[in-house]
């Protein structure tokens, strides 16, 4: 059972108890005069307004692109409603009161749903996301069973209810009331509501200005309200085990629609919420719903999503007989908007959402280019083709055309935050080559896309202003991971398109980064643990808007996020160098990567009852408090599962078996399958639903976990890492090759080159290099154009020796300031 977790609307809000139910109708009264005085609910605007937990049960759609509605559910009721669009959350959550009219739950007057009854949820149909809820009271005298869908065709939330009466002493003395509390366009404030009688229904609306919502039953509601939250709500009418109050309206403000079930048709009603760009729409969707019995509604739902599966069954490569398998491929699939086809939202839940109100957005509900490369790899690996393709397209059209993608995005492309990552940058084109590698581009030329990227990755790599973390700048092992195999895919691009010149470019710019590395992200005077002094560092810290400033990774000092302080770079750590294995451009059994495996676990391994996990690095303040408090700018980072993920597909490239990673995966998914983004690693906190191994409040279900789990699964069925990239390990694990050429940018401006290298200055323009040495020779070059918009020229620096230097400016610049890399023993790159 899932443990109830009380954040009701009102519940933590409660104005004290009247002491005699005389003295709470009296008031009631009162409060009811009023309201009709002033013309509608009283007590605007309401309460502040806060979403609920982000841990989610289960996450649904229609497997079909003319319902443009997703829901959320956890703790046995709805939570989110998203419409038009993924990225939109209209509802805070959808839940049932239920009384006696004299004697539940005396302190609060009725039993809430959510935190007073025990839940179990169900998946009635296997492969898709229809839900059965069972919410039992504790005492074991009824239940309410539910089954969640949508309308297969339109964008309408349907619930089938069934009220069991289990102790005759009830008789019919039980009452059951719908509470909704919508927050229209992702606000609680500013929503206003009213009852209506359209369609020849008794209904309950709300709006906020081109967004309507309208909920209805079948049978219709025998009652109906609207209200301020805390105020006049439902909640607080139910104080004397009535529901006394019809308020007709209320406006601009954090509301609550109630509404009162008739239980005369065996217990049995279907209520539906349905949205539109009016009232009138909205009601006209709903109403259509209700002409179809909810069990035509559920068949043809259920007939849409045996649509997505696919012909590869990897059952037997799972520890659950693909039971997860098949749901993480669902809920990868129903995270894809239905207008903007491709985007991904990372996770239809906002963190710590009993926190967050209308001043922070805070959600998952935005497209990160990594997350969704991720979900659409997993996909790819799961035998999916469509959704991959489209996601690639999608980020092709939301590139700039100097190769830039935003942090992240709305799904029609706005961008969100205006953070700079380089593995995002990169991600479309390692999406691009595992489609290829798939026969799934279709007729789809990435070439425009790749190029760009490339572009944009030399001018400005290898630095990254943020880290897949999104906390940090400097030399980063995954991102350097993520550029480095993708120069190797953007060569065998270039040379399928007969471009020799653009593939031996890009080859040699990676063979550049290949070999020094090693040099930016390794420490030698590592102090975690004894004997282990060189491995490899969570980040190098350096300053991507200083072209002067390089790796120290022995000296450097790493300021932490969210409150974590100052650490020397060199003892912080985190699981980022494994993907120089999976991407294959290192040997796992290399000995610096078998030491630094060492240290990570020594660090930041915890061994959980569900199996073993990894924190994203020591120092992680991203994450609960250690006394369970929500995370609020500080906090203790949790364990992430798809850490778990990551360890497991750098374990089948070492040769070892995968299994136990892939089972401990399914161990953390909750009881309807979800996976988290973190777990909680300390002891248990009695009276919390905080124990070892279990979601702690963060994103669930979080997308990449999914995407890495379904991908683990591919790679063991496989043998080998699926999204290994083999030209690059053909290179750089069997072949060793290394590197005779030294690259200058703009942004990173070498000071300094080993004896025996090429010179090769790089630019964003055409340009004429002007260059001396200090024995009197000079000369002039004329930059070479390649294909990706960037021009080069080597300069004639191999015969030079040790102690010599060379000097060059470009057309425009001062020629009293030129450049100068000296020729040296050691390479600072």
């Amino acid at each position: 059972m899932i443990t109830p977790i009380s954040d009701s609307i009102t519940a933590a809000h409660d104005p004290p108890a009247p002491e005699s139910k005389l003295q709470r109708v009296g008031e009631k009264i009162w409060r009811k005069l009023s309201g009709q005085a002033l013309g509608g609910a009283f007590g605007a605007p309401g309460l502040e307004p806060r979403w609920t937990r982000s841990a989610k049960d289960g996450i649904g759609t229609a497997y079909n692109s003319s319902c443009r509605l997703w829901f959320t559910i956890s703790h046995g009721i709805i939570n989110e409603i998203y419409y038009p669009h993924v990225d939109q959350p209209n509802t805070r959550d959808l839940q049932f009161l239920i009384t006696d009219g004299e004697t539940f739950c005396h302190e609060a007057f009725c039993h809430e749903e959510r935190r007073d009854l025990e839940h179990k949820v169900e998946y009635p149909e296997d492969g898709a996301l229809l839900y059965r809820l069972t919410n039992t009271e504790r005492a074991g005298r009824y239940r309410i069973i539910k089954e969640i869908a949508t309308d297969p065709h339109s964008s309408v939330l349907l619930m089938h209810a069934r009220v069991e009466i289990l102790d005759r002493t009830l008789g019919k003395k039980l009452r059951v009331f719908a509470l909704l509390a919508p927050h229209l366009k992702r606000g609680g404030y500013h929503n206003s509501a009213a009852i209506c009688n359209n369609g020849g229904r008794s209904l309950v609306r709300a709006w906020r200005d081109d967004l309507h919502l309208v909920m209805g039953c079948a049978p219709e509601f025998t009652r109906r309200s609207v209200g301020y939250v805390g105020a006049s709500d439902g909640w607080q009418d139910l104080r004397n085990f009535e529901m006394d109050w019809e308020f007709p309206e209320a406006r601009d403000g954090n509301l609550a629609l109630t509404a009162e079930l008739d239980l005369s048709h065996d217990g049995e009603c279907t209520i539906a919420v349905a949205f539109g760009k009016t009232e009138q729409s909205a009601t006209a969707k709903l109403v259509q719903s209700f002409a179809a019995p909810f069990a035509q509604h559920r068949a043809t739902y259920i007939e849409q999503w045996s649509r997505a599966t696919t012909e590869l069954d990897l059952s037997e490569h799972t520890g659950d007989g693909g039971t997860l398998h098949r749901l993480s491929r669902s809920v990868l699939l129903a995270h894809e908007d239905k207008t903007f086809r491709g985007a991904m939202v990372a996770s239809m839940s906002i963190p710590w959402g009993e926190t967050k109100g209308d001043d922070e957005m805070g959600g998952y509900h935005l497209v990160w280019p990594r997350d969704l490369a991720q979900s659409a790899v997993g996909l790819l690996a799961a035998g999916q083709l469509d959704t991959p393709r489209s996601a690639l397209i999608w980020l092709a059209c939301l590139q700039d055309s100097d190769g830039e993608l935003p942090q992240n995005s709305w799904i029609h492309g706005e961008a969100f935050w205006m953070g700079l990552q380089m593995d995002e940058v990169a991600a479309p084109i390692l999406l691009a080559w595992r489609l290829h590698e798939a026969n799934a581009l279709g007729l789809f030329d990435p070439w425009a896309l790749i190029s760009r990227a490339t572009s944009y990755l030399i001018r400005y790599g290898p630095k990254t202003r943020q880290e897949r973390w999104e906390e940090a700048a400097g030399y980063s092992p995954a991102t350097l991971a993520a550029m480095l195999a993708s120069y190797i895919i953007v060569a065998e691009f270039a040379r399928a398109r007969g471009d020799e010149n653009a593939a031996q470019f890009a080859l040699d710019y990676a063979d550049w980064m290949n070999a020094h590395l090693e040099e930016w992200t390794v420490t030698t005077k590592g102090e975690l643990v004894p004997g282990k002094a060189r491995h490899y560092l969570r980040i190098t810290p350096a300053d991507c808007h200083d072209p002067h400033q390089f790796a120290e990774p022995d000296t450097a000092i790493l300021k932490i996020a969210n409150g974590g302080g100052e650490q020397p770079a060199r003892n912080v750590v985190g699981g980022e160098f494994l993907h120089l294995v999976r991407l294959g451009l290192r040997d796992p059994h290399d000995p610096l990567m078998v030491d630094s495996l060492t240290v990570l676990d020594a660090a930041i391994k915890h061994d959980l009852p569900q199996g073993p996990c990894w924190q994203r690095y020591n120092h992680d303040h991203y994450g609960q408090h250690a006394d369970g408090a929500a995370f609020n700018g500080d906090g203790v980072g949790g364990a992430w599962p798809l850490l778990t993920g990551e360890r497991g597909h750098y374990e089948l490239a070492a040769g070892r078996d995968a299994m136990p990673f892939i089972k401990a995966m399914e161990n953390f998914a909750n009881e309807g399958g979800m996976l988290p983004e973190q777990v909680w690693f300390g002891e248990a906190l009695p009276g919390t639903p905080f124990k070892p191994g279990t979601p702690t409040g963060s994103a669930m279900p979080l997308c990449w976990t999914h995407a890495e789990y379904l991908t683990l699964v591919r790679s063991r069925a496989d043998g080998v890492p699926f999204d290994r990239v083999d030209p690059a390990y053909q290179r750089y694990v069997k072949q060793k090759t290394g590197s005779t050429i030294e690259m200058w940018t703009c942004a990173h401006r070498i000071p300094r080159i080993a004896v025996g290298k090429t010179l090769r200055v790089i630019t964003p323009m055409p340009a004429e290099i002007h260059w001396s040495t200090g024995d009197g020779a000079s000369g002039n070059i004329t930059a070479s154009e390649t294909a990706f918009g960037l021009w080069y020229a080597d300069l004639p620096t191999t015969e030079l020796p040790a102690g010599a230097a060379v000097e060059f400016f470009l057309d425009g610049e001062n020629k009293e300031e030129r450049h100068r890399v000296e020729i040296g023993k050691r390479v600072i790159g």
